[in-house]
């Protein structure tokens, strides 16, 4: 609770400075006071009944005009200190429900802000993965037309219109991907070469298939190269909102 630790900390020295300004009022009128009754009733008068009184009275400022600085000073400081303290104390007491109140309140307004910010964070990242993910597909499209021969019956065509077809989008996808990924393999040796594992092989880039036992180094086969990316030069999202949409559809105006 920073709120109320701060009110707490601010209570204390302000009750604290104003008990001691009033506790050096109450010392400096104490003071002027025995200095002016010591300058108007001086020692040595008669001894009528009124006199007497004040002769009483001067032996009583005499008293405490001598005990001033060793008793009376420091007396009347840690009198207004205590009071003020205990003022502070129960301030503070009677004001702490009133903090957590207000700090349970604070706490409920901001934790659905926070659960809708997070919602929809979330959202947008699950979005701009999806997108990411639908945008190979995309720029395939845009470059070898892939999910147009992907989409079509290829019932209604002989083998050797297939192939042409599939050797021109193979080609335009195979630039695509070589100027996007430049694929290399992850081995250098090709397929069905013998290959020895070392110990301390990636386990993200082999997988060992087959009679698997024991400790490396393996002796084996390759029987796929793999692929790993030679490069990271992912294209440009486009500004399409909807990221259902791979590719827009095209109308001619005539």
């Amino acid at each position: 609770m920073e709120l109320y630790k701060s009110y707490s900390k601010r209570l204390f020295w302000v009750v604290t400075i104003f008990s001691i300004l009033t506790a050096v009022g109450v010392l400096a009128a104490l003071y002027l006071g025995i200095m002016q009754y010591s300058i108007h009733f001086p020692d040595g008068i008669g001894q009528d009944a009124a006199v007497r009184i004040t002769d009483w009275l001067s032996q009583q400022v005499q008293l405490i005009s001598a005990q001033y600085y060793r008793i009376i000073l420091p007396s009347v400081f840690f009198f207004f200190l205590l009071v003020g303290w205990l003022i502070w104390l129960i301030l503070k007491l009677s004001m702490s429900g009133t903090f957590t109140r207000i700090q349970a309140g604070l706490e409920e307004k901001q934790v659905p802000r926070r659960k809708k910010k997070d919602f929809i964070d979330q959202r947008i990242e699950q979005d701009r993965k999806r997108r990411l993910y639908l945008h190979a597909l995309s720029v395939c499209q845009r470059e070898g037309r892939l999910l147009d021969f992907f989409d079509e019956d290829l019932n209604e065509y002989d083998d050797e219109q297939i192939g042409a077809a599939a050797r021109s989008i193979q080609e335009d996808c195979k630039k695509v991907v070589k100027k996007y990924i430049n694929p290399r393999p992850v081995i250098e040796k090709e397929e069905g070469e013998s290959i020895t594992v070392e110990k301390d092989f990636d386990i993200d880039a082999v997988k060992l298939i087959g009679n698997v036992s024991g400790e490396p180094p393996f002796e084996g086969i390759v029987t796929h190269r793999g692929w790993k990316a030679g490069k990271r030069d992912i294209p440009k999202l486009s500004d399409i909102q909807d990221s259902t949409i791979i590719t827009p559809a095209e109308v001619e105006i005539q």
